[in-house]
């Protein structure tokens, strides 16, 4: 029997200060929000940008929105759950912008937050995205702590944070010190620089094919409709920067299930619990001590790589990012599917493959003992699908390698070494890709936990 495990659809809150990679960002976001729930798009601050200081606008979402509103008609062929143009306007506010760490006012996008946050009749996490300052959320979340008190708890349980730095100093002046008693989950990347600026230093050669000019010209900003068009790309077509868009890899349904840890990787990268319930980037060096304080442009250890040692140990460098470059290839080709999206019939674009199990995504196994894995995938276009399992040994628990039987099969066996750690976990991906244009891929997760 095939086990198609279902997920909870993702709810979603942006802030963003409107950085042109926010910009930038904000195209692939629209084009993706037909797998969400997206319940907020809030303007705020950063130690960046603020009204006044070098802003982008108040009413800088008009033209993406109008963009969104002239290719939507041609979206909704290939997924009825975009988002209606109507309503993504009715969600996209101003938050706290007035300077870097403004907190003091409630504004409609704090409100936006409280309410959502609040709101007891859907129990579905709320993945709260920084792409600027933590401000906004920083205010909603004094207003819950000043007026409902008794909600911390509840709030905090239901509240995911994803943060592209602390763009600002509000995470650790009052999010830190208030709530860490509760528990929020928290991620603060610094691998998304492997998508941001320097990523022509980050990404491998292979992978940067997926960024040059000429693959960006084809697949994303020529012929692609209003909203491609709107990408701000360098002048001459390189891909320029998309720092903040981790925050959303994060929670694509792509069937990694990233959400249930930060510790288990996806496209948004793979974290390690460094506090509390707070998650940096895993740092390649031996006797690394995470700062006290900010996780920012000044202290990361990957900026601080690039600003002040790079290109010295590159080695590093590879494997601190790789937990995102790693999936380059076929983030872009997705990118690309859902560009086309907004200009082709269905029946002339690609859509990615389905990915089951025909067994439970968590096993459990004795030591010595052959775990048998199955798989069954199907593609929307009837294209042909290619299987491979391989392991993801960053993610275990242990550091050993086992040997994968007919890898490239739908059936495949693995046996449990005999010094692996009980209790501890192996994981196996199954990634299954079409052979349509532009290729895409899908997968699936099994975790084996070991017994003895």
């Amino acid at each position: 029997m095939t086990r198609v495990e279902p997920e909870i659809r993702p709810r979603v809150i942006v802030t963003t200060d409107a950085e042109i990679d926010d910009e930038c960002s904000m195209v692939r976001f629209m084009l993706y929000m037909n797998d969400w729930d997206v319940e907020g798009i809030i303007t705020t601050s950063s130690q960046y940008h603020w009204e006044g200081h070098r802003w982008a606008g108040n009413d800088w979402m008009e033209p993406y929105l109008d963009a969104y509103e002239a290719v939507y008609p041609n979206l909704i062929k290939h997924d009825k759950n975009y988002p209606t143009p109507e309503y993504v306007r009715s969600i996209t506010v101003l938050g706290n912008i007035k300077s870097e760490g403004d907190m003091e006012e409630e504004t409609e996008g704090s409100d936006l937050i409280v309410k959502a946050l609040l709101d007891e009749s859907d129990e579905r996490p709320i993945w709260l995205q920084a792409w600027g300052g933590t401000n906004t959320i920083a205010r909603a979340l004094k207003t819950i702590e000043e007026r409902y008190p008794d909600k911390m708890q509840y709030v905090a349980n239901k509240a995911r944070l994803y943060c592209i730095w602390e763009q600002d100093p509000t995470y650790q002046e009052y999010i830190r010190p208030v709530w860490e008693p509760y528990n929020i989950l928290t991620i603060i990347s610094d691998q998304f620089w492997a998508v941001a600026y320097e990523w022509d230093k980050i990404q491998p050669e292979k992978q940067k094919a997926y960024f040059v000019a000429d693959w960006m010209k084809q697949n994303i900003l020529e012929k692609h409709g209003p909203l491609c068009s709107l990408y701000k790309a360098h002048d001459d077509g390189r891909f320029r920067s998309e720092g903040d868009s981790p925050s959303f890899f994060h929670t694509m349904p792509t069937g990694l299930r990233s959400m249930e840890s930060p510790a288990y990787g996806g496209w948004g990268g793979r974290y390690v619990n460094v506090r509390a319930n707070t998650w940096l980037d895993e740092v390649p060096e031996k006797g690394y001590v995470y700062p006290e304080g900010r996780w920012y442009t000044e202290s990361a250890w990957g900026r601080t790589y690039m600003r002040e040692r790079y290109p010295e140990k590159k080695e590093l460098m590879y494997e601190y990012f790789k937990p995102i470059w790693r999936w380059s290839e076929p983030l872009q080709k997705d990118f690309a599917a859902r560009a086309d999206w907004c200009v082709k019939p269905y029946n002339e674009a690609n859509h990615a493959p389905v990915v089951a199990l025909k067994h439970a995504r968590d096993l459990v196994a004795k030591r010595g003992e052959e775990v048998q894995l199955q798989s069954e995938a199907y593609d929307p276009d009837n294209d042909q699908l290619t299987y491979r399992w391989w392991q993801y040994v960053e993610a275990d628990s242990f550091s050993d390698r086992v040997s994968i039987e007919n890898a490239q099969k739908p059936k495949t066996a693995f046996r449990i070494p005999n010094n692996a750690k009980e209790g501890g976990t192996i994981h196996i991906i199954c990634e299954v890709t079409d052979n349509g244009t532009p290729n895409l891929t899908r997968y699936q997760r099994v975790m084996i936990k070991v017994q003895e």
